[in-house]
């Protein structure tokens, strides 16, 4: 039975690189002899330590993840935090699988799913989809993840009925050289066996006493070494990140997009990634893959929690504004409609307000005319940006 404790952490991501694209294959044309390159350690890792650059490195990212859980928590609307940070979540982890969209794309297609802007935008909104549900699944097992959660999320990223990678001939390889990189565990049951374990790490107080931030770069390597999927494994791995932040306590809520950390430093995260593999677990190696995730975790905390206090600021100054200006339309639930949804549509505001239709076009084209919101056409929908808010974002991602 797991044991739910105040602090544990996990990560995990994908393959490619900044120079050369590597991708997940299925060796189907010939029969499936490959043997996997790297024997995946039990957890924890004989070659894990606590050092002192560890340490001074927990003690800074700890810090600043503490400031940035305090100021979330002072967001009026929790779910508003949720819905605009996954899309920027989704929006950094998939451009890390050369998958890119603009924040205009990006936004339209979480306004109108049915008629995305681009396929990229399409797939980045089915991530921030199962980001959401994934969270959603884990409040409601007071804050375990498992893997039926993970395969759960899988099947909304890639809108499938798979589930953990069964037939061998999976390797990763180098779409350039041809050359085989890593080849995963093969067999269907060391799959099974190898999550499993992992699952019990996660969420087992006493499967280890290290620090939370150490414990979620081991699960980050374990996960992307096992490779569990047939695909998405690098987009999946990446949501896991986020939402260990929360089962460990150490967020409340998923706003941390850590993904905007790796796809700045591609290079160095896939290279460290690999040496812990080739190096066949070398405390060493260990070390140096310890100190880019948990830097990364410090440095991403300090860039949301600038993010979300530019979010309070102008929820601050629209709520001043249309109350004095327009006190007729001003409602907390229609200020937090304009910041849950950078593109809102009339019949968000219809359901969210529980309002007529013809109120609720009243109250967002008065938000228009009065330049709090910018109204658009897409096909025979209006829609109304809030574009100081995307502002915020575009300023954010440079």
């Amino acid at each position: 039975m797991f044991v739910r404790r105040e602090k544990e952490t996990a990560f995990s991501l994908h393959v490619a690189s900044d120079v050369q694209k590597i991708r997940h294959v299925v060796l189907r044309d010939r029969p499936p002899v490959l043997k996997a390159s790297y024997a995946i350690p039990d957890l924890p890792p004989p070659g894990v330590e606590e050092t002192p650059a560890v340490l001074r490195a927990l003690a800074q990212a700890h810090r600043h993840l503490a400031e940035l859980k305090g100021r979330a928590a002072a967001i009026p609307n929790q779910g508003i935090l949720i819905d605009t940070l996954a899309l920027q979540e989704a929006k950094a982890s998939s451009e890390i699988e050369n998958i890119v969209t603009t924040q205009d794309e990006l936004f339209q297609a979480n306004a109108f799913p049915e008629n995305p802007a681009s396929p990229a935008a399409k797939e980045v909104a089915r991530y921030a989809d199962a980001l959401r549900q994934g969270f959603a699944m884990q409040r409601h097992l007071d804050g375990l993840l498992t893997n039926n959660m993970i395969i759960s999320m899988f099947q909304i990223l890639k809108r499938t009925h798979e589930e953990f990678r069964n037939t061998p001939g999976t390797a990763l390889k180098n779409d350039q050289t041809g050359e085989m990189v890593y080849v995963p565990p093969q067999e269907g049951d060391a799959v099974r066996r190898l999550m499993g374990a992992l699952e019990r790490f996660i969420n087992d107080d006493d499967a280890s006493d290290l620090d939370p931030l150490v414990k979620m770069a081991i699960v980050h390597h374990q996960f992307e070494s096992i490779h569990p999927f047939s695909d998405g494994n690098g987009r999946l791995g990446r949501i896991i990140n986020v939402l260990y932040l929360t089962h460990s306590g150490l967020l409340d809520v998923p706003v941390l997009y850590l993904s905007r950390w790796i796809t700045g430093r591609k290079g160095e995260y896939y290279r460290l990634l690999q040496a812990v593999r080739d190096r066949k677990g070398a405390a060493d190696a260990w070390e140096a893959w310890l100190l880019y995730m948990i830097r990364g975790v410090g440095e991403t905390a300090k860039g949301t929690l600038a993010l979300i206090e530019g979010m309070r600021v102008l929820m601050a100054d629209y709520k001043q504004r249309i109350r004095g200006e327009h006190p007729k339309i001003y409602s907390q639930d229609l200020l937090n409609n304009m910041f849950r949804h950078p593109y809102t549509r009339i019949d968000y505001v219809e359901k969210e307000l529980r309002v007529s239709r013809p109120t609720a076009t009243k109250y967002l084209d008065t938000l228009a005319a009065a330049g709090f919101l910018d109204k658009q056409r897409i096909g025979r929908n209006n829609y109304y940006m809030n574009q100081q808010l995307v502002a915020l974002f575009v300023e954010g991602a440079v």
